[in-house]
């Protein structure tokens, strides 16, 4: 059952394909070769760009959704201080993402790499080869990783300790429901 306090069955379908995109491409970025000097993107690298561009389409609607349709009411018994670090948090995700999307496809057009969403669909670069800018940006690429992991960790903490510690509504407010 719907309440007003919960997500829409839409915000959580957004939520819930960005986690499990986010999931699959740090798989795929770990198992990636590194990447040097003059080589061309390989099978993993290609779906691991392919998975960034999805994402980063997915953020983008799941942004203009969020726009346009708002989310409903913080939980009344969260205190401001949890409230703030929510907005902060969530802030920071949409931020990261969207920086992580577009600072690995300015370094792979740095690089010269022809980009194909799944092999199929043509991408343009969005810098020349060589760019100073692609080459600075893409170099962030990495470390803001290991920034987005950390930051995701907090939201599912922040998430697990509202279940099982302050035993509120938080969490089930974007968990699917199923049959009614």
């Amino acid at each position: 059952m719907r309440t007003s306090q919960d997500y829409g069955s839409a915000a959580k379908l957004f939520h819930w394909a960005t986690v499990a995109l986010l999931a699959a491409q740090f798989t795929v970025g770990w198992l990636m070769p590194d990447i040097k000097r003059g080589m061309q993107p390989e099978r993993l690298m290609n779906l691991h760009l392919s998975i960034g561009l999805l994402i980063l389409t997915l953020m983008t609607a799941r942004g203009a959704w969020r726009l346009a349709h708002g989310a409903p009411p913080p939980e009344a018994s969260l205190p401001a201080w949890q409230r703030i670090a929510s907005q902060l948090v969530h802030g920071a995700l949409y931020l990261l993402v969207f920086a992580m999307t577009i600072s690995g496809w300015l370094f792979a057009s740095m690089r010269g790499w022809k980009i194909m969403i799944f092999g199929t669909v043509p991408v343009p670069p969005l810098v020349v080869q060589s760019s100073p800018l692609g080459h600075a940006v893409g170099e962030w690429h990495a470390p803001m990783s290991w920034v987005l992991l950390g930051v995701v960790g907090l939201h599912v903490a922040a998430a697990l300790a509202h279940y099982f510690i302050f035993r509120d509504r938080v969490l089930q407010r974007m968990l699917p429901r199923f049959g009614g």
